[in-house]
Formats: C-alpha cells, sequence, structure tokens
C-alpha cells in the first residue's frame, strides 16, 4: 500500500491520534467557551452571596454582642462588660458600608438595608444610651430596675425580624441565579454529547483503516511464530518477513530470543547433567570430588579443589575434602584449612563474594600432563551458600578465561549446589543420630527392666499415699470448721469497727461541745477589746487558746483515721494549680523557720503541669504533715521541698496501675535527727514515734504519718522514707493523676455576688476566706440592729456565743432546745437568723428545723447549723433536714461571722 519506502507504525498511529485530536482541540474550545461562561456565572453567586450572608451575620452578631455587653453591664455594674458594646457600636457602620456596596445593583435591597441601618441607630439612641447613662448616675440599680421600663427588647425583635427579611429576599436572587446555571449546565451536556458522538464516529473510522495495513502484517509473523512452535523444539528456523516497519523489527528481536533459548537449552542440560551426577551420593568426599570433576569439565577448568565448612569450638575453618588432576607431593596439594576470613579461599567464605582472577602469576599453580606443564590463565574461586549461610568454597583454575557463560552456568549450579551439601551432611548426621539412638534403645531396654522394679516400690508408696489422703480428708473438714469461725470473727470485728466509729464520732462531740466553749472564750480574751486583762492575763488567754486549738487537731486526726479505716474517708478531685503549692507553704512555714532559725527552701522542676486533678485538701494535709514532723525533729541546717514530675521507670514500679508519664512526686528532705534503719517500719503505725520511750524529747501522737500514708493510698499514690540516723531524712510523696469522673464533687454554694438569684442551702464556712488580723473582719461588720435566736444545751455555748454575737452589737435570744425555739419565734418573728445546735433534749436540731421550714413565715429565714459531730454524713443530712449552711465546733468566729454576714446580707 506505501511502497517500498519505510512507513513505520508509530507514523500511521501518529497520523490518526493526530485528527482525532485536532476534532477534540476544536470541540474543547467550543466547550470551553461555554464553561468559563458558566464558571463566571457560579464565581459571582459564590463570592457575591457568600459575602452579603457573611457581611449580614457579622452585623447581626455585632448587635447581640452589643446587647450581651449592655445586659452583663447592667448585672454587675463593671465597666469592662460595656466594651464589646462600645466597640462594636463603630465597627457595624464599617460593615454595613461594605453590605451596602455589595448589593448596590439591588435598589430594593438597599432600601431594605437602610430600614436596619436606622433600626439599630434608633435602637442605640433611644434604648441601649440611655440605659448606659442612667447605670452610670445611680449604680444602685438593679437589672430589673432598669430594663423593666426599657423598650429595648421590641426593638431588638424588630432589627432580627428585619435580618430576616433581608436575608429570605437574598436567598430567593440565589435561587433564580441557580436555576438559571442549571438551565446552561443542560445545554453544555447536550452539546458535550454531540460533540464527543461526531468525533467517536470519526475515530472509529480511522482506527478501523490503520489496523488493516498493521494487522495483515502481524498475522504473517504470528503464521511464523506458529509454524516454528509445531517442530517439537527445533530452533534451527529463523523467522523472516519483507515488510520494512516495526514488524520486521519485531522479527529480528524473536531471532535473538530464540538463539538465546537455544543457549538456555545448553545451559539447562549441562545443570541437570551435573545435578544427575550427584544423586545418591552419601557423603562429602565423594560429593566434593564428582562435582569438582564434573565441573572441571563443563567449564574447561584444568584445577579444582573442593572445601567445606568447619566449627571448631569458636572458629570457623574452610577444609579441603577434594581436589581434580592434583599431583601427590605436598606442595601441588595445596592448603588444606583456612581460617575464614583467611586467604583467598577464607575471604570468600567471609564476604560471600565469587573472585575470578585473570592476571594469575606464573608461579601461582603450575597445571601438569605427560606431556608437561603449564601456568593457569585464569583462578575462579565460588562460595556456595545455603540459608544465607556460606558451607563450601570451590577454586578452579583454568589455562583459558572463564567466559560469562561460565559465569552464568556455575551461578546456576551454586543454587542447587547448596542444598546438595546440605541433604549429605543431614543424612550424615542422620547416620551418626541412628547409631546413637541404637546404642539408647539398648540403654533404655535395661532401664526398663530397672522401671518394673520401681513400679513395684511404687504400689506400695500408693497405698501410704491413699492413707495419707484419708487423713488429709479429715484435716480438710477441720479447716473448713475454721474458716466458719474465722467468718464469724470477721463479722464481728466489722461490726466492732462499726461501734469504734460510730464512739469516735459521739466523742468527737463530747470533746467538741466544751471545747467549743473554751476557744471562744480564749479568743474574746486574747483580743481584749474592752480592755480589762493585764498584758499577763491577755498571755494566758492566748496560750489557752493555742492549747484547745492542739487538742483539736488532735480530735481531728483521731476522727481522720478513724474514717480511714472504716472506708468512710472519701476524696473529692479538682484541679490543683502545682505551680502555687510552694508559695502557699511557705506562707505556713516560713515563720516556724524563722523561729527555729533553719532555712527553708523550696524547687519547682521545670516542665511540670500548671493544673494536676488530685484531692488538692488531701495533698495539702499530706504535706504539711511531712513539713511539720522536718521541722520538729531538725534543729541545725534545713528544710527542702521539691515539686517535680517522677521518672517513668520508678512510677512504674512504684505504682503499676497509674500511668508512668502522670504521677507527680513531692519531696520533703531535711537535716533533722534522722530514723535509725531498725525503726523505719515503726514510724507509719499510729500512736508510735521513732522515740516510743516515755520521757522522749518530742511530743506528738504518732498520727501524723499514718494518717498520711492512709491518704496517700486512698488517693492511688504511696510515701517512701530515706533516712540516716544524724544525717535526716526524705520523705516523698507520690501521687498519680485521678480522673474528675472519679469523684463526687458537690457544689457547696453560688457566688453571694449574684444579688438576684434564689438563697442557696449548702454554703460551706470552710470555704469561706478569713482576715488575717482576727479582729478585721468583725471591726469592718455591720450586725448592729440584727436579732439572732441561739438554740443549745449547753449554757456554756450560750453564754459563750451570746458574749461574742452581743460583742458585735447583735441582739441575742436563747433557747435550750428545738420546741422552745419554735415557741420563740412564734412569739418573736423579727428574728433575723438562727443558730442551731443538733443534739438536744426534747427536740433535736434537725425536727425543728423540719418544723421551721414547714411554716410558710419562716421559708427563706437563714438556719445555720452548729454540730460537734463531723462525720462525712453530718452536714448533709442537716442540709436535707432544712439547714442554709453548716458549720462544725468548735467554731471559728471569723468563719462564722463571715458566714452570716453572707446570709444576712442577702
Amino acid at each position: 500500500m506505501f511502497g517500498r519506502k519505510r512507513f513505520g507504525i508509530r507514523l500511521k498511529i501518529m497520523l490518526g491520534y493526530l485528527f482525532i485530536i485536532i476534532c477534540l482541540t476544536i470541540a474543547f474550545i467550543l466547550v470551553d467557551n461555554q464553561v468559563t461562561s458558566i464558571q463566571q456565572d457560579r464565581n459571582y453567586i459564590a463570592e457575591h452571596d457568600f459575602a452579603v450572608n457573611e457581611e449580614t451575620n457579622r452585623i447581626e452578631k455585632m448587635v447581640i454582642e452589643m446587647e450581651s455587653g449592655l445586659r452583663g453591664y447592667l448585672l454587675t455594674g463593671n465597666l469592662s462588660y460595656l466594651e464589646p458594646y462600645t466597640t462594636n457600636e463603630f465597627k457595624w457602620r464599617d460593615s454595613y458600608d461594605r453590605l451596602n456596596g455589595l448589593i448596590a445593583d439591588n435598589p430594593s435591597q438597599q432600601q431594605n438595608l437602610s430600614s436596619i441601618k436606622e433600626a439599630i441607630e434608633q435602637w442605640i439612641k433611644n434604648d441601649c444610651e440611655p440605659i448606659v447613662m442612667l447605670k452610670k448616675r445611680n449604680p444602685s440599680n438593679t437589672f430589673a430596675d432598669i430594663y423593666d421600663t426599657n423598650s429595648g427588647k421590641v426593638d431588638l425583635d424588630g432589627i432580627r425580624s428585619k435580618f430576616e427579611t433581608f436575608r429570605t429576599i437574598e436567598k430567593g436572587m440565589m435561587k433564580q441565579r441557580t436555576q438559571y446555571l442549571d438551565s446552561q449546565y443542560k445545554t453544555l451536556s447536550i452539546s458535550l454529547f454531540a460533540m464527543l458522538t461526531i468525533v467517536g464516529l470519526v475515530s472509529i473510522t480511522i482506527a478501523f483503516i490503520l489496523s488493516q495495513s498493521i494487522v495483515g502484517t502481524m498475522k504473517q509473523v504470528t503464521r511464523t511464530i506458529i509454524r516454528l512452535a509445531s517442530s517439537k523444539g527445533e530452533i534451527t528456523r529463523r523467522i523472516r518477513v519483507h515488510v520494512n516497519d516495526e514488524v520486521r523489527d519485531l522479527a529480528e528481536a524473536t531471532n535473538l530470543l530464540l538463539e538465546s533459548h537455544e543457549e538456555d537449552q545448553w545451559q539447562q542440560k549441562k545443570i541437570t547433567e551435573v545435578i544427575s551426577s550427584l544423586q545418591g551420593i552419601s557423603d562429602l568426599e565423594t560429593l566434593g570430588r564428582t562435582f569438582t570433576a564434573k565441573t572441571a569439565e563443563l567449564l574447561g577448568a584444568s584445577y579444582g579443589v573442593f572445601y567445606v565448612s568447619f566449627k571448631q569450638e569458636t572458629t570457623s575453618y574452610m577444609v579441603k575434602v577434594a581436589s581434580y588432576a592434583a599431583l601427590g607431593d605436598c606442595h601441588e596439594l595445596g592448603v588444606l584449612k583456612f581460617r575464614v576470613g583467611e586467604g583467598l579461599v577464607g575471604q570468600s567464605a567471609a564476604s560471600k563474594k565469587i573472585y575470578h582472577l585473570t592476571n594469575v602469576p606464573d608461579q601461582y599453580i603450575s597445571i601438569s600432563s605427560g606431556l608437561g606443564s603449564a601456568s593457569p590463565r585464569s583462578i575462579l574461586i565460588v562460595p556456595v551458600e545455603y540459608n544465607n549461610e556460606v558451607i563450601a568454597v570451590i577454586e578452579l583454575a583454568s589455562l583459558d578465561k572463564f567466559t560469562s557463560l561460565h559465569m552464568e552456568l556455575i551461578n546456576d549450579i551454586l543454587e542447587v549446589l547448596g542444598t546438595i551439601i546440605h541433604s549429605v551432611e543431614s543424612r550424615v548426621e542422620v547416620e551418626r543420630l541412628l547409631r546413637e539412638s541404637q546404642l539408647l534403645t539398648e540403654e533404655l531396654q535395661t532401664q526398663a527392666e530397672e522401671l518394673l522394679t520401681q513400679q513395684e516400690e511404687l504400689h506400695i508408696t500408693n497405698e501410704q499415699l491413699e492413707e495419707q489422703n484419708r487423713y488429709a480428708d479429715e484435716k480438710s473438714k477441720e479447716l473448713e470448721q475454721i474458716k466458719v469461725s474465722l467468718e464469724e470473727h470477721m463479722k464481728q470485728l466489722e461490726q466492732s469497727s462499726q461501734y469504734k466509729t460510730e464512739f469516735l464520732a459521739n466523742m468527737s462531740h463530747e470533746l467538741r461541745t466544751p471545747l467549743n466553749s473554751v476557744l471562744i472564750l480564749s479568743q474574746i480574751l486574747a483580743e481584749n477589746k474592752r480592755h480589762t486583762l493585764t498584758k499577763e492575763e491577755q498571755e494566758y488567754a492566748q496560750v489557752i487558746h493555742s492549747a484547745g486549738n492542739d487538742l483539736l487537731l488532735l480530735i481531728n486526726d483521731v476522727l481522720d483515721l478513724s474514717k480511714v479505716e472504716a472506708g468512710k474517708l472519701e476524696i473529692h478531685v479538682d484541679g490543683m494549680n502545682v505551680l502555687e503549692l510552694p508559695s502557699i507553704l511557705r506562707a505556713q512555714f516560713d515563720k516556724v523557720a524563722e523561729q527555729k532559725n533553719i532555712a527553708f527552701t523550696t524547687e519547682i522542676a521545670a516542665q511540670l503541669p500548671k493544673i494536676f486533678y488530685t484531692d488538692e485538701q488531701r495533698i495539702h494535709q499530706i504535706i504539711k504533715n511531712l513539713l511539720s514532723n522536718a521541722f520538729k525533729f531538725t534543729h541545725l541546717g534545713y528544710v527542702h521541698l521539691r515539686v517535680a514530675m517522677c521518672e517513668p521507670k520508678l512510677a512504674a514500679s512504684l505504682l503499676p496501675e497509674a500511668k508512668p508519664d502522670q504521677v507527680l512526686a513531692i519531696s520533703v528532705r531535711d537535716t533533722g535527727i534522722g530514723i535509725p534503719q531498725d525503726k523505719w517500719e515503726l514510724v507509719f503505725d499510729p500512736f508510735r514515734q521513732a522515740d516510743g520511750t516515755t520521757n522522749r524529747k518530742y511530743g506528738g501522737t504518732g498520727l501524723g504519718l499514718s494518717i498520711s500514708k492512709e491518704l496517700a493510698a486512698l488517693l492511688g499514690g504511696c510515701i517512701t522514707m530515706e533516712s540516716e540516723e544524724g544525717v535526716g531524712s526524705t520523705f516523698t510523696l507520690y501521687v498519680p493523676t485521678l480522673d474528675l469522673q472519679m469523684s463526687e464533687l458537690i457544689t457547696a454554694r453560688q457566688e453571694a455576688a449574684v444579688a438576684f438569684a434564689e438563697p442557696v442551702f449548702g454554703t460551706d464556712a470552710n470555704d469561706l476566706p478569713v482576715e488575717e488580723e482576727s479582729g478585721g473582719l468583725r471591726e469592718s461588720s455591720d450586725f448592729h440592729g440584727k436579732k439572732v435566736l441561739v438554740v443549745d444545751d449547753d449554757v456554756r455555748n450560750v453564754f459563750t456565743l451570746s458574749n461574742a454575737l452581743e460583742n458585735e452589737g447583735i441582739t441575742v435570744v436563747a433557747a435550750h432546745h428545738g420546741q422552745e425555739c419554735l415557741e420563740l419565734l412564734d412569739q418573736m418573728p423579727e428574728i433575723d437568723l438562727v443558730l442551731m445546735d443538733i443534739m438536744m433534749p426534747v427536740m433535736d436540731g434537725y425536727e425543728a428545723m423540719r418544723a421551721i421550714r414547714r411554716n410558710p413565715r419562716f421559708e427563706h429565714m437563714p438556719i445555720i447549723a452548729l454540730t460537734a459531730k463531723a462525720m462525712k454524713q453530718d452536714r448533709e443530712i442537716c442540709l436535707e433536714a432544712g439547714a442554709s449552711d453548716y458549720i462544725s465546733k468548735p467554731l471559728n468566729l471569723d468563719q462564722l461571722f463571715s458566714l452570716m454576714r453572707v446570709w444576712l446580707t442577702k
């Protein structure tokens, strides 16, 4: 068709594709113009409508932020809440100008936007600015006083309605533009399918014409290959074609492939011959001799040596086991063995590489025959591998050079040779093991006879064991009875523990009740407001107050220990600021350090988390106990507090159940008297000290470390100790971070500053702030004219509280039980607050509070429960019975007055 001139398949295909590309290019240009137009419309919808919605939402958000800031200012009177209002009062106009520019092509929407602007300006002018000015002029006005008379909510709802109308119109316009785009896309799709149909038909026609010019020639080549395949291995014939294109190139490449295949067939034939010659060989010497001879014959080698791997103790050798064409004298036999890495043979075994030497010196080796001798031209050293380990090395010498075909042949042979050598070695090892097995079998027969004798002895032993089993069954029954007795004893112990807990709670009440009077009266005497005491008498009162506080701490320690042992002490997890811990402790112990003239230093390690989740109160209690002990037993030197994260390995060994990278380590190190090693275990026992004699130098009950150890365990941690007598001690608390969900956190009260909230029962007096100077808080309070009813059956407490309250200008009325309290309330409804004791005759405090709350007149009267019991459930019971708040005896007057101020000002 195209004559003798070379007209390649590529050119034919390229011409066909060129025509298709031209058609596609024309179609693409037409489609691209249409798509560009649609894309411009789409971009306008996306960018314009998005910008309009964004600016609309921004203006509305600013108005809402202004209204929120205004509300915050009216609620608190704090000018910082007006910042969002003042900022957005100017910023919304910028967004308005941008939005007005975006809708410049829509006069109706501009009118709606102008209406929104007028509404916002009217709201600011008529509602916001008057409210702000009114609050600034009279800050005491409440939110309700100002906001109930203002029409701001109506105006703000109108602004929201206008925004909603504006957005609804914009959505409708966007929908119209989208429908227009849909129609354009539909037109484009129809046009595109039409063009694709035309291009497809033209492409099929061109492909048919080109394929005819190519397939005809390919069929000729196919018929030639089929005829070649039917020759049953005959590969002497070659393919001949008369076309002048790539098919001719294919035929020539096929002929080259046939020649290569002929060489491969020869190579596979020789490999088969070598493998066949090695079949059935059962020793390495015969294997090496046979393989070396056959390989030398195939490769045209005139000399060969075969080495196998041998390990002696810790050294590996390559040992000669066979040779080919070697003379009998020692020099010609070659080296008998090489260490791995020694010589070229040893190096080939070490590096697993083939060495092919072509420039061989004349004195290297002599290849001899009956007619003479000559030096080889090539030396080939080849390692044999099995499972990536060299097990043999072959060295061949030839008078000619080894060709690439020889190298390929030897590589193919080596792939099989390693397996054959390993198989022979395994067979030799199996034969050796078989011989050893025969010897062992004979020994086993002898041992079997001995076992028969032993079985008879075992039979006698079994009879003895049966007798012992019967005896063991009897003992088991006795143990079962003992187990039942122990379980009964455990129940009695649990009941005894409950009795002890109740006893300690009652004893706490009995001790705290008189202690309450002692502490309050001693505090009043120590303050000496009436200036009736001498300085010496005032010091006596301070000593009495200090001793009372020490007694209170002892009561608390005993009660805490009882709670821990009874399992009734719970933890309350919250975020603790670790970085503030040293400053808090320094504030409490700097004075102690100064008085004892010792250094108190603190250290915060790097990369500490600011917030650590645990029970902060219990952590402080443990550290205070450790620091108190350190200062007590240190007279010279220092006390050092260090806060750091525990090393993960140490944390994993101490606290296996905790996350090793989330364990806090707080250590207290001192240079005190130290603890002898034989008394380390005693210091954590309750009521025990290292110096346990009656005339010991240091005071204390010995409860601090015992309680600290139990509290640490309750927090999931532990306490370790290192100490040397006369040098000092180091106590380290390890505590892991805890999950917030593990704690039953109870919200004790709401902020007293929320002036419009309903009274919240349950404020914890221990959370109230106390002035550093005990008199400062009471001097600033104004209780004059207030009437307080004190309900307590203990005349000492009534006397004490009456004196303390009357010193503050409070009128005090006393009742000695709940029934008398109810009668006094009916007679004097002007009473402002009730201080209610719990344990009283006739009617206790719980019943009295319930009766008061049932009277609608006293539904919101503040009632503060006073109790000397300190168990956890006592507080909840008081609040459920109707108490507004709770405080335990002995009373801290500063806390009591702070609590009274909260409820008297509500």
